[in-house]
């Protein structure tokens, strides 16, 4: 067995098996329980298909005659509405023309009647197989399209080791998680970095933007639609909570949910269950929920804007990212990473920043923190023409925002070179306590003086 077999046959699969005779779904079932997979047991068609409008299957084995209806039929309507499924047509009347007949239909496999349990463990294992190494494909594909370079998982900060380490502990567990901090601080990265480290690393992790869509389009993307349910509603549309069955959907800016969507939200939450809009029929899906916000949710729940039972839910372990300046010291190694990323993506060699660059850098506020600093190396890096990337591909926002360059003795105030002084230090060293003890003071004045020159 190879390591996908191996990782298939650990996988739990959501099967579906439709046949007419009892004791083939008792037996059927009594095998795929031993195993540890989810299976559902239905003996016509319409349970069938009102199954996978519930549910989303991996498998399914459809037995060629379901009494007086044809199994091949229902191997195409099963396809329409789940294309990824993996279908074995099981019969007691095998023939080479069933067999192709089948295959054309879109079936995967072919298995005569009577079956022992191991030929119906070798199916498995190998559809298993299969499905596994589609979704991993899937994934991969997801991780070329993506624009973004990765965060590193280093860092010099205790606050941001901090985050490192939670977002560990946190992605062994299904519990709510919300990530707090600064716009633009990484926090969809983080998002990524916990799925990636969890039991649903080999599902699929979706990210819906609060703020972007109106309520309607919002509720629609979230939980989908049928056609017709509204204007432009030409099609069916899942949702992204059945596209990450099994997986991981990230909520960015939270906050701006609407009220009537909160609701919706929580019940799936807490049930597990849902209704694409202009649809009655209740879904089931198994998807872990992220939320992000750079708002004051406590707030907001004061105030009414956002319900405190859905904030409870969420927040059941929350993880707060520290601004890029805060964590200046973990700034060359960021620079560096978006560098190799960007090169790669315009097909560059540069092979770095020059020392001035990197001052800069150290000493610039980063209002828009990790976004900002991406935006900056891109621009740099498609500008560059020479081997190093030097202050004059900067942007001019950035060069005209820093402190003119000081020297000891020049007329200016104590309390710039002050202020300048512990800046360096702060970026320096890693932690409050060491940046004190470099300063010969102690941390309750290193914090008043932060506060004094907003650092």
């Amino acid at each position: 067995m190879n390591s996908d077999e191996k990782a298939a046959s650990s996988a739990i699969m959501n099967v579906l098996v439709v046949d007419d005779e009892s004791n083939i779904r008792k037996t059927m079932k009594m095998f795929f329980d031993l195993q540890h997979h989810k299976v559902t047991t239905v003996s016509n068609a319409k349970d069938a298909l009102t199954e996978a409008g519930l549910q989303i299957f991996d498998l399914a084995f459809v037995d060629i005659r379901l009494g007086l209806e044809s199994g091949l039929d229902l191997v195409s309507s099963l396809l329409a509405g789940s294309p990824w499924l993996k279908i074995v047509v099981i019969t007691a009347f095998a023939s080479v023309d069933t067999a192709v007949e089948a295959m054309k239909r879109g079936a995967a496999d072919y298995l005569p009647k009577p079956f022992i349990p191991g030929q119906l463990k070798l199916v498995l294992e190998r559809l298993a197989s299969m499905r596994m190494l589609e979704q991993r494909i899937t994934l991969l594909q997801d991780d070329l399209n993506r624009k973004e370079p990765d965060v590193s998982l280093s860092s010099n900060h205790p606050s941001m080791q901090r985050v490192i380490e939670l977002s560990r502990q946190v992605s062994t567990s299904d519990a709510g998680v919300m990530l707090r901090g600064p716009s633009g601080t990484g926090k969809t990265m983080i998002a990524r970095f916990i799925h990636s480290w969890s039991h649903r690393s080999d599902k699929p992790f979706g990210v819906i933007s609060c703020p972007s869509l109106n309520q309607e389009l919002l509720e629609s993307e979230l939980f989908g639609h049928v056609k017709g349910a509204f204007t432009n509603a030409l099609r069916d549309n899942p949702g992204r909570v059945s596209s990450c069955e099994g997986g991981t959907l990230f909520l960015d800016e939270i906050g701006e949910l609407p009220l009537p969507i909160q609701s919706k939200l929580l019940r799936f939450i807490q049930d597990r269950e849902y209704e694409r809009v202009g649809d009655h029929h209740t879904r089931k899906a198994n998807v872990r929920i992220i939320a992000a916000t750079n708002a004051d949710l406590e707030s907001a729940v004061a105030s009414g804007r956002f319900r405190e039972d859905l904030f409870y839910r969420l927040n059941v372990i929350q993880i707060t990212l520290p601004s890029l300046a805060e964590r200046s010291g973990d700034i060359e190694q960021i620079a560096g990473n978006m560098l190799a990323f960007f090169n790669a993506q315009n097909h560059k060699a540069i092979h770095g920043f020059t020392p001035e660059v990197l001052r800069i850098f150290l000493n610039y506020g980063w209002p828009g923190n990790i976004r900002e600093l991406r935006n900056v190396v891109e621009r740099a890096v498609i500008l560059c023409t020479s081997s190093v990337i030097g202050e004059e591909l900067l942007p001019e926002t950035i060069v005209s925002a820093l402190p003119p360059q000081i020297k000891i003795g020049d007329r200016i105030k104590l309390e710039t070179i002050e202020e300048l002084h512990i800046r360096r230090i702060l970026a320096s060293t890693s932690s409050v306590q060491e940046a004190a003890e470099v300063l010969g003071i102690d941390k309750a004045t290193l914090w008043r003086k932060r506060r004094q020159f907003g650092l």
